[in-house]
């Protein structure tokens, strides 16, 4: 393994290391420009900046966000000109005039926490994923406070500043899991299912997090600090690169209903629930969560 960690968990270059071969080129350049945004956003992160609402839901974009969204996008663009990009403020960008159409796609959160950071919680991720098609094939989720990396290339395992990647080790706590929970934006704050979801999780688990930045929580499963993972409707531009750093870090993901998780960039957000965590858990998981599946159809 080519690692260039410090011994304190601080990446001593771009490449916080990994395996070498398949997709290294895209790896080197995701990592050099997560870092480089991550950069700008501790550098300003006391700053003032615009900060303007995004919807009536109560999220926000800020300058930050289209900073490093333009960092990113542009670094991106100059590697790999034929690739199609999908960026959370910027939407779609297609391949520039005359690249070759490569059918890849990168998916860029150049700030996944933005409500985090316009009140003040140094809680927040930049997150990269390429996809071949639907499927994922390169995650990258960079955490800009602990100047902190961790990879993941689909087939080749996840790895951190530490090394490789294996998920949390031994049982849940006598006092119930540690998990975290996340819901999509669009997500109306009376949805039945959303709400008996997280009053069934909170009766039964030790804590639920609900951190406003999905990416921390897929890098908490994928260290081992959190036992498991519920999404409702979960946003799509973060969730590849997560979901593949932890598949690749061992853990399972299912359906909520417990059967095979189909979620992608495509398609309704209905199909991005999910359950993850250690395969041996797994069960206990959606049982817990089954608990709390009520017939009332979601709220649109």
């Amino acid at each position: 393994m080519d690692t260039t960690a410090d011994d304190d968990g601080r990446a001593g270059s771009p490449d916080p290391g990994g395996p070498a071969g398949s997709l290294a080129a895209e790896r080197r350049v995701a990592v050099g420009a997560a870092r480089e945004a991550g950069a700008l956003l501790r550098s300003r992160f006391h700053d003032d900046y615009g900060v303007r609402a995004k919807d009536d839901r109560g999220d926000v974009v800020t300058e930050l966000d289209l900073m490093a969204e333009s960092l990113v996008v542009g670094r991106l663009r100059e590697s790999f000109p034929g690739d199609r990009i999908l960026s959370e403020e910027a939407g779609p960008v297609p391949a520039a005039p005359g690249g070759e159409r490569t059918g890849r796609t990168w998916l860029v959160d150049p700030l996944d926490g933005s409500n985090n950071v316009v009140i003040g919680l140094p809680a927040y991720a930049v997150g990269i994923a390429l996809c071949v098609g639907e499927a994922p094939v390169l995650g990258v989720v960079h955490d800009p406070v602990t100047d902190r990396t961790w990879t993941a290339s689909a087939g080749l395992g996840a790895y951190g500043p530490r090394g490789r990647l294996t998920g949390p080790a031994g049982l849940p706590s006598a006092a119930g899991p540690l998990l975290a929970w996340t819901q999509g934006h669009a997500v109306a704050r009376r949805d039945p299912v959303a709400r008996a979801l997280k009053d069934a999780l909170e009766a039964r688990s030790r804590r639920v997090l609900q951190l406003w930045a999905p990416l921390l929580a897929w890098a908490m499963l994928a260290r081992g600090d959190i036992d498991g993972f519920v999404g409702y409707r979960a946003e799509a531009i973060d969730l590849p690169a997560g979901a593949l750093l932890a598949a690749e870090a061992g853990l399972a993901i299912r359906a909520l209903d417990g059967g095979a998780f189909h979620g992608g960039v495509g398609g309704p957000d209905t199909d991005r629930s999910f359950v993850a965590g250690r395969p041996e858990v797994l069960p206990d998981l959606l049982e817990l969560v089954a608990e709390g599946r009520p017939t009332t159809a979601p709220t649109p």
